[in-house]
């Protein structure tokens, strides 16, 4: 039972004392009872190192959970609010308004978030906050055979767990997030500490399980096979659980075909707009905005079918909270889906002055909606591949070039030649600037570890295939004489790409 003045008001802390764990995994066996977690996920495991080399070889345990932060990405990126944080400091969960598009876990810097394949909301260690509210420590607290877990308030000197973050040498897992995490670590070796500290395994087979392999599953460690092995550490993983890229196939995809809607709507317009365009074309009236609008409803279909609970999609737009970029992306695609259905009709009706006045919130829209995503995935902070301040440019630069492709491919049948001519041209030149940000992308010294160990995973990794693939294609849009080639080659060769950026800045173990 906690005492009265434990359970005073302030803000909860919990130290894991590892010099005193002995991997018994008493604390996830008490947490999946407690809180009815299935098989498969666990909001709270220990994670086993072997540090140093024969004879002289130990095994440094890790508890591995929720690290309650001051400053929790979860609950900005969480678009809902069904990840938010209490009074006394707690971040939990509201299941009852989740819609399941894990933008959490994808925020999460400690991969602490699961989906719970039971009834498909995200969940956590929540501190066991149902047996605080009652007196009561949480479930890990009460089995521990060696009182490694304490927990106290932060304002409680008395409080054994304040005593040990106030008196003694303790850690916190990247600080350099900002998260300001609430869990600290005593005495944890730093190979437990860094997912990419110690060197993965060559096999499949860990020391009591066997993890799963594919295309959304991530080992955790520094692979064997990387091109600068971390060998220095002298230590390898013993023991850890699956973990799993939040985001798939699905939002790759996503990604290229919002960048088709921007794109079709931005260029025929904007072409027209500078004089290179006549009103009467088909491509500017008609088809711009037509495919557009199209390519918007796919988007849509896209990350509606993505969500783990879909029919609880209008909870974006009921429950939205500004804070996410998830929220914000989904009010940009609806605006600029409402103001190009507008200017589609305008084309139908042959009314350039309306169609002209539309564009006036339509270019931005179009812009807004292919470069939203920069900012969605910039609210993942773990993922250190998406921080780069040119993603947002690289996106509208990506939509230009897929509209200007289409464009071309539109126009060969109802458009002269030097028209068709003067598309090829813009085409070339936007497949140019992209494929020089896609090798200032992986060329340019990239500032931590694990934004170089994705650029690998990209470049030399299961993803190679795709990367190069669309890197090539995007070459073939460059140099090829042919304009149906080359508007094939540039609107192909996004999605490969695309698919190896979005996969590969998630394929670096978090924890």
């Amino acid at each position: 039972m906690l005492t009265e003045e434990r359970s005073s008001p302030g803000t909860w802390i919990k130290v894991l004392d590892q010099t005193k764990c002995i991997g018994c995994h008493a604390c996830t066996t008490a947490c999946k009872s407690e809180n009815q977690v299935p098989l498969g996920v666990t909001r709270t495991y220990v994670k086993a190192v072997e540090v140093g080399t024969f004879p002289q070889v130990r095994r440094a345990f890790q508890v591995t959970r929720c690290n309650q932060c001051t400053n929790p990405p979860c609950v900005a990126a969480c678009p809902t609010g069904a990840m938010y944080q209490r009074a006394d400091g707690i971040v939990d969960f509201d299941k009852s308004i989740c819609i399941g598009c894990k933008a959490c876990m994808a925020a999460c810097p400690y991969d602490a978030i699961f989906i719970n394949p039971d009834d498909h909301s995200a969940e956590k260690c929540n501190f066991c906050a149902h047996r605080l509210d009652v007196g009561l420590e949480p479930a890990c607290v009460v089995v521990c055979p060696t009182e490694a877990i304490l927990i106290g308030k932060l304002e409680d000197d008395t409080a054994r767990a304040t005593r040990v973050v106030h008196r003694t040498p303790v850690a916190v897992r990247n600080p350099e997030k900002g998260t300001r995490p609430k869990l600290f670590y005593r005495g944890a070796h730093q190979t437990t500490l860094d997912p990419i500290a110690a060197t993965r395994p060559s096999g499949d087979t860990y020391m009591w399980s066997q993890i799963p392999r594919g295309p959304h599953t991530i080992a955790s460690g520094h692979p064997a096979d990387a091109h600068v092995p971390n060998s220095s550490a002298q230590a390898k993983l013993a023991y850890d659980v699956a973990h799993h890229a939040p985001w798939g196939v699905l939002v790759s995809l996503y990604t290229w075909t919002k960048g088709l809607a921007a794109g079709a709507y931005l260029v025929p317009v904007a072409l027209w707009l500078l004089g290179k365009l006549p009103f009467s074309s088909a491509l500017v009236r008609l088809w711009g905005p037509g495919v557009a609008l199209g390519f918007l409803a796919i988007t849509g279909g896209l990350l509606i079918a993505d969500l783990k609970h879909p029919e609880r999609f209008y909870l974006l737009f009921l429950r939205g909270r500004p804070q996410s970029w998830l929220v914000r992306g989904g009010y940009a695609l609806l605006l600029f889906g409402a103001v190009d259905t507008l200017s589609l009709v305008a084309g139908v009706l042959n009314n350039a002055s309306a169609m002209r006045i539309l564009a006036i919130p339509g270019i931005p829209l179009a812009a807004l909606a292919a470069l939203y995503t920069a900012f969605l995935f910039a609210q993942a902070k773990a993922r250190d591949l998406w921080q780069s301040p040119l993603m947002p440019i690289h996106l509208v630069i990506q939509a230009l070039l897929l509209g200007a492709a289409l464009s071309v491919l539109i126009a060969s049948g109802t458009n002269p030649g030097h028209v068709v001519g003067y598309l090829e041209r813009v085409t070339g030149a936007l497949a140019i600037l992209n494929a020089l940000l896609v090798v200032g992308e992986i060329t340019i010294t990239h500032p931590t570890a694990k934004a170089h160990l994705a650029v690998w995973e990209m470049t030399h990794g299961d993803l190679g295939r795709a990367f190069w693939l669309g890197l090539a294609l995007n070459v073939i849009a460059i140099f090829t004489p042919l304009g149906m080639a080359l508007a094939v080659a540039g609107l192909i060769c996004i999605l490969p790409l695309e698919h190896a950026y979005v996969q590969a800045g998630q394929r670096v173990p978090l924890a």
